[in-house]
């Protein structure tokens, strides 16, 4: 293992693209040194490494894993430790999302929904709980207002984000007083990359009292406080959603 770093790190699932990288960006303005991890986007996540190395030399490492591989999970945890002799922080971001309508759905959506969304998140964040004990770290995981109110013909997804949430406050009860776990539950911030009906938009945004669209910056600063600046806040999942869940 090298040398202790001198800044905090903090390890991205899914941060080559979309939110990921934003939270990526957030994190490298705010001090953060970063291991991003890719599953098939690793030109995107080069490109991102590429960008903060030259705004901050030695301050990023890529990782590629399958996070369905359960035994590549601990591997890519311990290459981080190894690179930088520390983990401050875990945010589990990667995530699937499709539909999966009752009747349709078929074990292998089942597994791969579960697989992203609560089985890796679980399993990387016991792979790094002896780091994150020694740095009295903290993870945030990428949870959804869906596990709430679940989002119709989406079955597997909801429950996969319920059980995520529910991991969320199960690891803060067993991972304290050493470890912070908490969640960001974002609503509509970033639509699907397979894009949605402008009328469906429409609606949504209409149940918001906000009346507009979040961006993947509110979804990020709020992982950014969540992570440095709320040292007495644990098991908790905070709602970046313009107060969508208030509505019907």
């Amino acid at each position: 293992m090298n040398p202790r770093h001198e800044r905090p790190v903090a390890l991205i699932t899914g941060a080559g693209k979309r939110v990921g990288a934003v939270i990526a960006r957030t994190l490298h303005a705010a001090g953060y040194d970063l291991a991003l991890h890719y599953r098939h986007s690793g030109a995107e996540a080069e490109l991102l490494a590429a960008s903060l190395e030259r705004q901050r030399s030695n301050s990023t490492f890529t990782v590629q894993a399958e996070l369905a591989d359960l035994d590549t999970l601990p591997v890519m945890v311990q290459r981080v430790v190894d690179r930088y002799g520390r983990l401050d922080a875990l945010v589990n971001n990667a995530s699937a999302f499709y539909p999966t309508p009752v009747g349709t759905a078929t074990p292998g959506q089942w597994n791969e929904l579960f697989a992203s969304n609560a089985q890796a998140p679980f399993f990387i964040a016991q792979a790094a709980t002896p780091a994150l004990r020694e740095a009295r770290g903290a993870i945030v995981n990428m949870v959804d207002i869906y596990a709430e109110r679940p989002l119709a013909n989406h079955p597997v997804y909801c429950m996969a984000k319920a059980a995520l949430e529910a991991m969320t406050r199960s690891l803060a009860l067993d991972l304290g007083p050493d470890v912070r776990v908490n969640g960001v539950a974002p609503g509509a911030v970033m639509w699907p990359s397979d894009g949605k009906p402008y009328d469906d938009q429409q609606a949504m945004l209409a149940r918001t009292p906000l009346r507009r669209a979040g961006s993947p910056d509110d979804v990020a600063g709020a992982v950014l406080w969540l992570l440095r600046d709320a040292p007495f806040v644990t098991g908790q999942i905070i709602r970046v959603d313009g107060g969508r869940t208030l509505s019907v």
